[in-house]
């Protein structure tokens, strides 16, 4: 009988490599493997009865489902459920929920004999960080008689999967009771807007606020306090949203109480998303930084037949090159079950520049999950404004640290609606003609940030994780105005540069990479089709 090369202690006759699930050895210190008794919980990821291919309209809205429609039509085959549930009962594993619309079932069961099932080898580590985490390399392995039927198994391995881009301008925090922000508190160069300012200079609709509305907001560590989020609204005299906590493979809102840490990330994207959607309910899905959890939290949005969110925010994300082939393609799949429900994904570009902060070589890399072709992928500017009235803006680029992401993909294929406008092929050395990003772009130079509330402090704060809210937020003003939400909105956009304000200055080049992009007129690998202005959006989608 044959033997996995990742396990040599597992039998492997009957089995085959589950496809795509192969993983890096991990970086960091081996410490032992895991104990035979540890409780292991795995999402197994089924087929769909019915492909989804040629569903999204190349023009137009999409045709959206409801989402009991959406599991009758595309979810995953009650045999095959049956049979996964047949073979977990027979090695002696737990199903712990089954989801027809997620194609998702979930098992646990002891470390020893879960990894036996499925010739895996468990170490615990240690990263450069202190931080423990479980891992194992190669590849996951499955009967041959489930081969056809799983496209992906999670939860071996819980290494983070994903950083924010959100930074903290470096010295500011102070702030008199009110929250307002003193002279001294801020550089020469340094110039600070509430969410509502910047709405209000890219001519967002009024007369509007979210209101029947529900966005989804995805979070992988830290929390939020209603504290905070009423001091932050009552300030701006903004009605206090509606903030909902979700938690997801048992996590749950747990602030850390250091405005760097993930807490940063949650009231950015609550506070932005609020001001622009005050009316709006806000519902946050705190979930484990894992490939499990990342996926188990946005079907959950995506999913969620009580709350309906019609705009998931994302500000989480990492380089492709980092994720396992299973996850782009599951993940994708996921973004792309959004758009036919009629939900828009918003996802952060990145805030390293072309280089997306990878340090171990010196090309180019693009984020994921924005990178995703069903993805609104969100990038950054700089933002001069005085006298309510815009002076500049261009690239965000202050360092290799802190500039806007954006590049070609290596992974996902150009797609329809990109095909005509320029996006250039692959600079990494491949020459894929892939997905470019960002598609839209908006304010997240911490030098032109945004003044936030985190932890009792007052704070100002850039990166891309500031425009996806900021768009969330558009997207659930156009929802409130349109007769059916406005769901995968590129070939529309695409369809319509004017509805932008273009930036043609500036360079996402950084000292990492060496190399990059830089706008122009048009599209461009920086700031996308451009800046949103929100009444022509809104002009747009109530007529389409």
């Amino acid at each position: 009988m044959a033997k996995t090369k990742n396990n040599p202690n597992v039998l492997t006759k009957g089995m085959s490599p589950l496809k795509d699930s192969f993983k890096q050895a991990p970086e960091g210190i081996q410490q032992k493997p895991v104990r035979k008794n540890e409780i292991i919980e795995l999402t197994l990821l089924l087929r769909r009865k019915k492909e989804m291919t040629a569903t999204l309209q190349s023009n137009g809205k999409t045709a959206q489902l409801s989402r009991k429609d959406f599991a009758t039509t595309f979810g995953t085959d009650d045999k095959d459920i049956h049979a996964v549930t047949a073979f977990s009962a027979e090695h002696a594993l737990t199903v712990t929920h089954i989801n027809i619309g997620k194609r998702t079932v979930q098992i646990k069961g002891h470390a020893e004999q879960i990894c036996a099932v499925f010739g895996v080898q468990l170490y615990h580590y240690t990263d450069a960080t202190g931080k423990k985490f479980r891992g194992r390399t190669g590849y996951v392995y499955i009967p041959n008689s489930l081969k056809d039927m799983i496209e992906g198994i999670f939860g071996f391995d819980t290494r983070l999967s994903a950083h924010t881009h959100f930074q903290i301008l470096s010295g500011v925090k102070s702030g008199d009771s009110t929250g307002a922000f003193q002279p001294r508190d801020l550089a020469p160069d340094t110039t600070v807007f509430y969410p509502t300012e910047i709405a209000a200079l890219y001519n967002f609709p009024v007369g509007v606020d979210g209101a029947g509305q529900c966005i989804a907001v995805i979070e992988l560590d830290g929390g939020h306090t209603q504290k905070d989020l009423t001091a932050y609204f009552t300030q701006l005299n903004i009605p206090v949203p509606t903030v909902i906590s979700i938690g997801v493979d048992g996590a749950v809102n747990k602030p850390i109480g250091d405005p760097n840490s993930a807490d940063g990330e949650v009231m950015l994207d609550i506070e932005v998303a609020g001001c622009i959607a005050p009316s709006a309910k806000i519902v946050v899905y705190y979930a484990p930084n894992t490939d499990q959890g990342f996926l188990n939290a946005i079907l959950a949005a995506i999913h969620d037949d009580v709350n309906q969110p019609t705009v998931i925010s994302i500000s989480w994300g990492g380089s492709e090159n980092t994720w396992t082939t299973q996850s782009l393609n599951a993940y994708n799949d996921a973004f792309q079950s959004a758009g036919l429900l009629g939900v828009t994904v918003c996802a952060a570009s990145g805030d390293q520049g072309s280089s997306d902060g990878f340090t171990t070589d010196d090309n180019v890399h693009l984020d994921f999950p924005s990178s995703s072709p069903y993805v609104l992928a969100c990038g950054g500017t700089k933002l001069v404004a005085a006298n309510n009235q815009i002076s500049s803006e261009s690239v965000w680029n202050e360092s290799a640290s802190s500039a806007g992401g954006g590049g070609v993909s290596d992974f996902f294929p150009l797609p329809d609606y990109q095909k005509n406008i320029g996006v250039p092929t692959s600079i990494s050395g491949t020459n894929f003609v892939g997905r470019g990003t960002p598609d839209v772009a908006g304010d997240a130079d911490p030098r032109t940030g945004y003044r936030i509330l985190i932890d009792g402090g007052n704070y100002i704060i850039g990166g891309t994780s500031a425009v996806a809210p900021l768009v969330a937020g558009l997207i659930a003003l156009l929802n409130q105005v349109s007769s059916t939400p406005v769901g995968f909105i590129h070939p529309i956009i695409y369809a319509h540069p004017e509805i932008f304000r273009d930036i043609t200055q500036g360079d996402n080049i950084t000292t990492l990479s060496k190399k990059g992009f830089t706008a122009q007129v048009g599209w461009d690998a920086c700031t996308g089709l451009g800046v949103p202005d929100g009444n022509k959006w809104a002009e747009l989608f109530s007529a389409v």
